[in-house]
């Protein structure tokens, strides 16, 4: 099962190699990874998607609490929670697929960032389901040249 994980840490000089390293020794794979300071400068937020059973998830929990520079272990999925994801997508529109692409944008609440004439830039903000569709979606509109996702973020209700 998929888990939004949210890590208060210390804002110290490899905190975020340790937690990486944990999730590297034993083998689990991090999906997603977002990292920033909180409105304490000494202390940042790290969201990050992984998957696993109950057993280890908890074990995952257990292990974190163990680091040095950890403050607090948080596995939003356990409750209510908002979860969105920033994407970033640069593409090149055929002069006749420009209003449908358009009306697509709009429709999903995305802003176009700049217009060129030779790629469009769109931002989007949505769940990652949405965000998955919005792409498959306009690869129907116009050629995908680069995509950038941020990952989840995550806070509870």
């Amino acid at each position: 099962m998929r888990h939004i994980i949210a890590i208060l840490l210390q804002n110290e000089a490899g905190a975020l190699s340790r937690v990486a390293n944990l999730f590297s020794t034993r083998g689990y794979n991090i999906e997603s990874l977002a990292v920033a300071p909180t409105d304490d400068p000494t202390v940042s937020r790290l969201t990050l998607v992984t998957t696993g059973n109950d057993a280890v998830i908890a074990q995952i929990g257990s292990q974190l609490r163990k680091l040095i520079d950890v403050v607090d272990v948080m596995d939003l999925t356990e409750g209510a929670h908002f979860e969105r994801e920033l994407l970033l997508l640069k593409l090149k529109a055929k002069p006749s697929q420009l209003q449908a692409l358009q009306e697509l944008v709009a429709a999903t609440m995305g802003h176009v960032l700049s217009n060129e004439s030779h790629s469009f830039v769109i931002e989007l903000t949505s769940s990652e389901a949405q965000v998955s569709r919005f792409l498959a979606q306009v690869a129907e509109y116009a050629e995908i040249l680069e995509v950038v996702r941020s990952g989840a973020l995550g806070i509870a209700h």
